[in-house]
């Protein structure tokens, strides 16, 4: 079970307490990230909300999936794992 949800299309000024008081509504909140930008600090648009059980994140994707949050539908769904592309310096060149 993944109880992990990717949210995107957040405006660089939610905070982690936005998210929190929003999915809330959903369920119990287990934690939240929103990445920055390594060299900006800026943030990166998107982020991640674990709730408390399965039921809880598909309630959230539910109710939140195009919620209209500071003037940006919201985009939520399932976390799918990062995919490993092998580093950034194009792999066995020689």
């Amino acid at each position: 079970m993944n109880n992990k949800l990717f949210v995107g299309n957040l405006a660089y000024k939610v905070t982690e307490d936005d998210l929190e008081t929003l999915f809330g509504q959903s369920g119990k909140v287990v934690s939240i990230s929103i990445p920055t930008d390594r060299q900006t600090g800026q943030k990166r648009g998107f982020g991640f909300v674990e709730m408390g059980s399965q039921a809880e994140a598909e309630s959230a994707i539910k109710a939140l999936n195009g919620f209209d949050l500071q003037g940006r539908p919201l985009a939520v769904s399932i976390s799918k794992p990062r995919e490993r592309t092998g580093g950034g310096f194009g792999g066995n060149r020689y």
